[in-house]
């Protein structure tokens, strides 16, 4: 039994019995309500029941701001993305993310009805999580974001991840993530064999209407299914 303890998390439920969750993930500094005010925005007429679960990352000191302590999900070494990423944080947040969706489960949710989604450093999570899934989640949201470590990510995906949809946005005038890094990201997921829905938006790092927009189109397809 996974003895993970589990995030405190803000929910909302859009409707009685919610046969699907959406699992999403903050970015660096952040917490679990910096993208509640969303839902509304998001969710569309005739969509299924939904749980949003929106977790609060563990607090930590983050290296490149001066070990200020804040919430993130893995710790900041260095701005080059290349060593960006505090893997041993990565994966303690990704057996914190399962452990999640083990509850919705328990709820009555199975894998196969839960989308996770992130964004920036919570993105990377949503990634790292996403391609070491046996079995796999209804879709990934990847906003703002990149895969860390990725020739390990895709030495380790497994035949499952590379089933699962992944909607990847990015703004491409972002000065905290390169535009780049997520389009070399997506192209890491194209290759493993992943359905990407890859977006480019004339923004910095942050999230916009046509965004929304587009990601609404997109669950909407997912939610039929």
């Amino acid at each position: 039994m996974d003895t993970t303890a589990l995030l405190d998390a803000l929910e909302h439920e859009t409707g009685a019995n919610p046969r699907w969750s959406i699992l999403w993930l903050h970015g660096l500094g952040a917490d679990g309500h910096d993208f509640a005010p969303i839902v509304p925005e998001l969710v569309r007429a005739g969509w299924p029941a939904l749980r949003f679960v929106f977790p609060h990352a563990p607090v930590r000191a983050v290296t490149i701001n001066n070990g200020v302590r804040m919430r993130a999900w893995y710790d900041i070494r260095d701005f080059d993305l290349a060593n960006r990423a505090d893997m041993d944080g990565v994966d303690a947040s990704v057996a914190q993310v399962e452990a999640l969706i083990a509850r919705e489960a328990e709820r009555g949710v199975p894998p196969e009805r839960v989308i996770l989604a992130g964004f920036s450093q919570g993105g990377a999570i949503t990634l790292a999580a996403g391609l070491r899934r046996t079995t796999p989640l209804a879709g990934l949201i990847a906003l703002s974001t990149y895969l860390p470590a990725p020739q390990q990510a895709i030495a380790g995906a497994t035949a499952a991840a590379k089933r699962q949809p992944v909607f990847v946005a990015h703004g491409s005038f972002d000065p905290v993530v390169p535009f780049q890094a997520g389009l070399q990201s997506a192209g890491v997921l194209r290759q493993l064999g992943c359905e990407v829905d890859w977006h480019a938006y004339p923004m910095g790092h942050q999230v916009c209407a046509e965004e929304i927009a587009d990601l609404a189109a997109w669950l909407g397809r997912r939610l039929a299914g």
